[in-house]
């Protein structure tokens, strides 16, 4: 896995419900390196906090690989990286691959995989249908936010080392599937439900689908 691009964004007002709201999903590439914080990325708009930013979600990566099924079905959307509103878009991140507590160094920072994206309005929005959201979800790639164990720059080019590896967890693509599958697999609640890696609030909301 490469960085592509690096993105942040300003705030942008839009209309959800006849109102304005201000959204931070309207993410450019940057020129130079972008420093992941514990908590966002440096000099990026996170608005809504409830949902986006802190521990668990401190940075957003999307696979570089994705954009073509997504140009083919939106092709008049002015194209360019960080349309998901992704921090890091990233060459050859496969969800597939990519198991929850993995933990890689990229740049100078160290980063743990903890959560896929689960798409809201705000998206609709960008692409103008709401459409998009039902197709993110059947689509299964939803790229993964990340913890960082330590803070550091990143820049276009730089690689992602595996420094510690969790095979035995569970992969994104499972977790993201899980979350909207309605026959819920036991041994992958329990095993997400087990990981540190996995927020204490998500953990909690999957507990009432154990048996």
């Amino acid at each position: 896995m490469q960085i592509k691009a690096t993105n942040i964004s300003i705030p942008k007002t839009v209309i959800w419900n006849n109102k304005p709201v201000q959204t931070g999903i309207y993410k450019t590439p940057t020129e130079g390196p972008i420093y992941l914080g514990k908590s966002d990325v440096k000099h990026d708009s996170v608005i809504d906090r409830k949902y986006h930013g802190g521990e668990f979600k401190a940075c957003y990566l999307f696979s570089e690989n994705q954009y073509e099924f997504w140009k083919l079905l939106y092709p008049n959307l002015d194209w360019n990286w960080g349309m998901f509103g992704e921090n890091l878009t990233v060459s050859n991140l496969d969800e597939t691959k990519l198991y929850v507590g993995d933990t890689y160094k990229v740049g100078s920072a160290i980063i743990q995989i903890t959560e896929p994206r689960e798409p809201c309005w705000k998206l609709g929005v960008k692409f103008g249908s709401q459409e998009v959201l039902k197709q993110f979800i059947n689509h299964g790639f939803s790229g993964t936010y990340v913890r960082v164990l330590e803070e550091g720059d990143v820049n276009i080019g730089d690689t992602f080392q595996l420094i510690e590896s969790t095979q035995n967890s569970v992969t994104i693509h499972q977790f993201f599937n899980l979350l909207f599958s309605q026959n819920k697999s036991q041994d992958v609640l329990r095993k997400l439900f087990e990981s540190d890696s996995v927020p204490p609030k998500k953990r909690e909301e999957l507990k009432k689908y154990l048996k």
